[in-house]
């Protein structure tokens, strides 16, 4: 058993925990990078950690630069096989210790060194001579200078064979205790190169101790990604997908990848979405890759899967000038909250145009239907439209109806949201949901940048600290606001333990309700009110009247959070084929107002496409069932 350094042994102990519960954002490709400066494809890209270190060092810092909380070291051909191709077998210590070094140079105090370790390079028994106790030597002999030198855990990268890759996780977990990244090659039908098929691999993998499993290099993200799925499914260890820049074509003898960063970005959120959890590139990777990468995985993650948290704006009780104001008196939903009334609430978008007259229009006709509020999204979807908070405006102030005003991390920095929300306290806006907001790359402006300077539960904290009376740099106002605040709750999250640990931030914060997703699935809604606190604040479900099948179908594969039954989308096909979609989709919407009231503490009506036909006419159901 390998005994590492005290600190290397604490950073293990880290990553150990880490790999459990966070989303990683890793490196891309070391090999194409230093062939971009000028190593021939042909030359031992490890020697460059000696011959040529600041190169080494300039890549690991450009990838760390736009935001890698991972590297992995410059030594993956260091073993004895691929080194004596070159006449440098004599020199395997001696690079293997260069490239931790390299990167141990580079690496700040929160970055993993994470040790690269490639398939031999020679076939094992029975498809080749080498047999298994020297394959497994020879991944010992690798595994031990990597560990002693200090590294956070070994990543073996583009294994063919499924065989050899046992052999080597064997070895790692026969040497040592830091985690074991296990990733497999694959082709097209989603199989090893070798033919085997993705369970069979993972069941081995996950016999022989892998701590986590994952598919790299084979090709570009759509590709990966199909795999990546198949292997989500068979494990309930953390997945790791780093994909190729697309395929590789040759120019003016150099060797170029097509894939652009905006595309990576759309797979790093399908991938995550699909419950994967570490990200990276591989060959033609660039820091553009990994940058498009790490802001879809922070904005994704900040929505689903716990992101580090950001920064948490709270005060003790005992240094707040004021109290918060009442919750009934705060707002007429607050009031309504408060005397469990089971508001309701129709979500409208803002148009594209700055003509507001059918928004103005259906807010009116909701409200005569039983509406209590009006719900306006914050830049849905990352689109461009009318601000929210001039829609919300008008609507109380023309329409006569109380509005729920969403409220976005995205487009501000710290400065701009503080500025709003005393602008909204200013013009008599008083409800907000608190969102992190979608990703620019979802939108159709796709190369805007996004902020998120904090994600819903920071912001959360912050108006928290304004209704008490103080400002973002906790001075005291001579006025408080006096906020209904919401939150966004997951009841489908993937990891179900860590949305319910984020709901929990979030009532600490001092949220006053909380708005789910559309609610399809009424058992499994139901199992998850039971898990939520005794104290949790009123549960407003959502409830989205199906328009039809293709809506129904788009829900259940494309909208995060949304998870539709078989038996929902089997009936939705019978009234397709019948050519009665809508009049379905409403029958499932009464029956989900019928199941979930008195459950939940009042209901969330979309407006599909911004027509109120189907609203209406569930809040005449509603009215009936009341």
């Amino acid at each position: 058993m390998i005994t590492p350094s005290e600190s290397s042994d604490s950073g293990r102990q880290n990553l150990a925990q880490a790999i459990t519960r966070e989303v990683f954002v890793f490196d891309g490709a070391m090999g194409t990078q230093l062939n971009n400066r000028g190593l021939p494809f042909d030359r031992c890209f490890e020697l460059a950690s000696v011959e040529n270190p600041e190169w080494v060092e300039a890549i690991h810092k450009e990838f760390l630069d736009v935001g890698a909380s991972g590297i992995h070291t410059n030594t993956f051909a260091a073993n004895s096989f691929k080194l004596g191709r070159h006449g440098l077998e004599g020199r395997l210590q001696e690079l293997l210790k260069a490239g931790v070094e390299r990167a141990q140079v580079t690496a700040t105090e929160n970055t993993w060194v994470i040790g690269a370790v490639g398939p031999l390079g020679v076939e094992i028994e029975p498809l080749g001579r080498l047999g298994r106790k020297e394959a497994r030597a020879e991944f010992l002999k690798v595994i031990q200078v990597l560990v002693d030198s200090g590294v956070d855990g070994i990543s073996f990268e583009t294994f063919s064979s499924s065989t050899e890759l046992v052999e080597a996780v064997s070895a790692a977990k026969e040497a040592c205790s830091v985690p074991v990244f296990a990733h497999l090659a694959v082709n097209r039908e989603a199989r090893t190169m070798y033919g085997t098929d993705l369970g069979a691999a993972v069941q081995r993998l996950e016999s022989a101790g892998a701590d986590v499993l994952g598919v790299n290099c084979s090709g570009g993200p759509r590709m990966i990604l199909n795999a990546a799925r198949e292997m989500i499914a068979a494990t309930s260890l953390p997945v790791s997908a780093r994909p190729n820049a697309g395929v590789p074509r040759q120019m003016d003898g150099r060797v170029f990848y097509e894939n652009n960063p905006d595309y990576f970005a759309r797979f790093a959120r399908r991938f995550l979405q699909a419950g994967g959890r570490m990200l990276g590139g591989c060959c033609g990777t660039t820091a553009e890759h990994i940058r498009a990468m790490a802001q879809a995985a922070r904005a994704v993650g900040a929505q689903e899967r716990g992101a580090p948290e950001t920064p948490r704006v709270v005060s003790k009780e005992a240094e707040r000038p004021q109290k918060p104001m009442p919750l009934r008196a705060r707002s007429g939903f607050g009031r309504l909250l408060s005397d469990g009334a089971c508001p309701v609430s129709v979500e409208l978008v803002p148009p594209r145009t700055p003509n507001l007259d059918a928004l103005r229009q259906s807010a009116r006709e909701l409200k005569a239907a039983g509406a209590d509020l009006i719900n306006l999204p914050d830049g849905p979807r990352a689109s461009a439209r009318v601000s929210n908070m001039a829609s919300a405006t008008v609507l109380q102030k023309e329409a006569g109806v109380e509005t729920l005003l969403h409220f976005c991390c995205r487009d501000r920095n710290l400065l701009g949201m503080q500025s709003d929300l005393m602008g909204a306290e200013a013009l008599g806006l008083r409800n907000l949901l608190v969102i992190t907001g979608d990703p620019p790359y979802q939108g159709n402006y796709p190369d805007l940048t996004a902020v998120f300077d904090v994600d819903s539960i920071g912001l959360c904290n912050i108006i928290d600290n304004l209704n008490h009376g103080l400002d973002l740099g906790g001075n005291a106002l001579d006025t408080q606001t006096h906020f209904t605040v919401g939150a966004a709750l997951n009841p489908t999250a993937l990891d179900a333990e860590r949305e319910l640990e984020r709901f929990a931030w979030k009532m600490e914060a001092g949220i006053d309700f909380a708005i789910t997703q559309p609610i399809f699935d009424i058992e499994s809604f139901e199992s998850f009110l039971k898990a939520l606190p005794e104290n949790a604040p009123p549960i407003l479900a959502g409830v989205w009247p199906l328009r039809s099948l293709r809506n129904a179908e788009f829900l259940a594969s494309e909208v995060p959070g949304v998870e539709i039954p078989n038996s929902i989308l089997e009936e939705m096909r019978r009234a397709h084929e019948a050519g009665t979609d809508q009049e379905c989709g409403l029958e499932i919407a009464r029956r989900t107002l019928e199941s979930l009231h008195g459950k939940v503490g009042g209901f969330q009506i979309a407006a599909p496409f911004n027509k109120v036909d189907a609203p209406i006419s569930l809040l005449e159901a509603l009215g009936e069932i009341r």
